[in-house]
């Protein structure tokens, strides 16, 4: 079996549905960028260590880069009977230059290959995706900036709660992003690791300079051992656990645009560029972008359960099921990316509807808290106060008005502790105007917070 790199010591063919079973060329054909820069890597090495000579290298080199050039320019032909991409690449390399070709897989093995590909690609994709995060906190700024005296209903268990300004809202989602990219970065730690020179498992007999190999790689350090090196995908399961937790926090966020975006809220106009309509419901503007984005966080979770299952029973080293480690990767990635770029242009065209947001905090007693905060202020214990406020409440209910709409003789029939400074506590721009303390939503925080977020973005 000279067709395959292992048929050595196979007399038969193997069965075409086992070839078919055992391919992974139609989805890891996206690593050639990859595994040609390895190689290359690589075989600048061998000839710096004299394992080929400088013109042997200059010859591989040359048709690796012609190899990279067909297949960026679509112009390469992939062949099913072809197992993965290593394979292609090797082939393509013998067709090229014959003989020499093999030499590039001198003291390497697919195994150590695949875990420095798999890498590099990880470590791609996360550079790329800390920009795009950057790109979508400064969406949120822009945002927040854009309504920054814009006081909305604070929400707890999905009622009306406290006055809150929309910029200080905005804001808790930019610090998630802040601490999604902190865990993107300290993963890309553990991702920016050399294993080629591993092997099969337990290492090579040929004088392999791994630290050359990982400075050309741009790779921070080296493995430290062999067998961990080429069965470790702890790496990937990181970068698709953080990536989980990314969507979970847009996936917030585009439930609240979805509920501001209902006539029941009705606080948001989604730009018709990021909106559907009905196939039988001519009014109908349905919120699709964020729905989707909301829907494709299951599936980002899904690939983190399909490839901790895949990995909790392995044995040492490397198996075959470890081939299932791409499809769940290359799908994280491309769904993460897409879904960052188009919610932050989806943010762009979001225009908040100040009148209906207006209406909300006059309605729901949302300065009860406040007003407790008052009666504290006057000597009344706060347990006291807060059921003193509920009272209130109640009262203020069945004539169907809000606290500010009472009169102070109805107030002082509660507490004579109440005057009429009272009313400066109900309005729902002196409640937000109270609460400038570290990490509030006080204009002053605010402004300071929004300050510090742009600072850090420069940064």
């Amino acid at each position: 079996m000279r067709g395959k790199l292992w048929g050595g010591r196979f007399k038969s063919n193997t069965d075409k549905i086992v070839d078919d079973f055992n391919a992974s060329i139609h989805f890891d054909k996206r690593l050639f960028r990859e595994d040609i820069e390895g190689s290359m890597a690589y075989c600048k090495m061998l000839a710096k260590q004299g394992i080929i000579t400088k013109g042997e290298a200059a010859t591989i080199l040359n048709a690796l880069h012609e190899i990279y050039g067909e297949i960026e320019s679509g112009n390469f032909t992939f062949n099913e009977t072809l197992e993965d991409i290593h394979t292609h690449i090797e082939k393509a390399l013998v067709e090229k230059i014959g003989p020499l070709g093999e030499a590039i897989y001198t003291g390497r093995s697919r195994n150590d290959q695949v875990a420095l590909d798999t890498r590099l690609f990880t470590k791609n994709s996360t550079i790329r995706i800390i920009n795009l995060i950057k790109d979508f906190q400064l969406s949120l700024i822009e945002l927040a900036e854009k309504n920054q005296d814009l006081i909305m209903p604070g929400y707890t268990h999905l009622q009306r709660a406290q006055p809150v300004l929309l910029a200080h809202h905005l804001l808790a989602y930019y610090e998630m992003l802040k601490r999604d990219m902190e865990r993107y970065k300290q993963a890309l730690k553990r991702t920016n690791v050399l294993p080629l020179g591993s092997a099969a498992l337990g290492g090579t007999t040929f004088n392999v300079d791994r630290e050359f190999l990982s400075r050309q790689l741009k790779l921070e350090t080296i493995t430290a051992n062999s067998m961990d090196a080429v069965s470790d995908r702890d790496y990937v399961l990181e970068f698709i656990f953080t990536s989980a937790l990314l969507m979970m926090h847009l996936s917030r966020l585009c439930e609240e645009l979805i509920i501001w975006s209902t006539q029941e809220f009705d606080f948001i106009e989604i730009s018709d560029a990021f909106a559907t309509g009905s196939s039988i419901m001519p009014q109908k503007k349905n919120p699709d972008i964020p729905e989707l984005i909301r829907g494709k966080t299951g599936r980002v979770y899904g690939n983190l359960i399909s490839l901790l299952t895949t990995m909790k029973g392995l044995p040492l080293t490397y198996n075959k099921d470890m081939q299932e480690d791409k499809e769940p990767l290359f799908d994280t990635v491309d769904t993460v990316k897409k879904s960052l770029i188009i919610f932050s242009r989806l943010l762009k065209e979001i225009d908040f509807k100040e009148e209906n947001i207006k209406e909300a905090i006059e309605k729901g007693y949302l300065v009860a808290t406040d007003l407790a905060d008052y009666l504290v202020s006057k000597g009344m214990t706060f347990r006291e106060a807060h059921h003193l406020v509920g009272d209130m409440i109640l009262s203020a209910k069945k004539g169907e008005r809000e606290l500010h709409e009472l009169d102070l003789s109805e107030m002082k029939r509660f507490s004579t502790l109440i005057e009429k400074d009272v009313y400066g506590w109900l309005d729902p721009l002196s409640c937000v105007n109270r609460r400038n303390i570290a990490g509030g939503t006080g204009p002053e925080m605010v402004k300071k917070a929004l300050t510090k977020a742009k600072e850090e973005l420069k940064s």
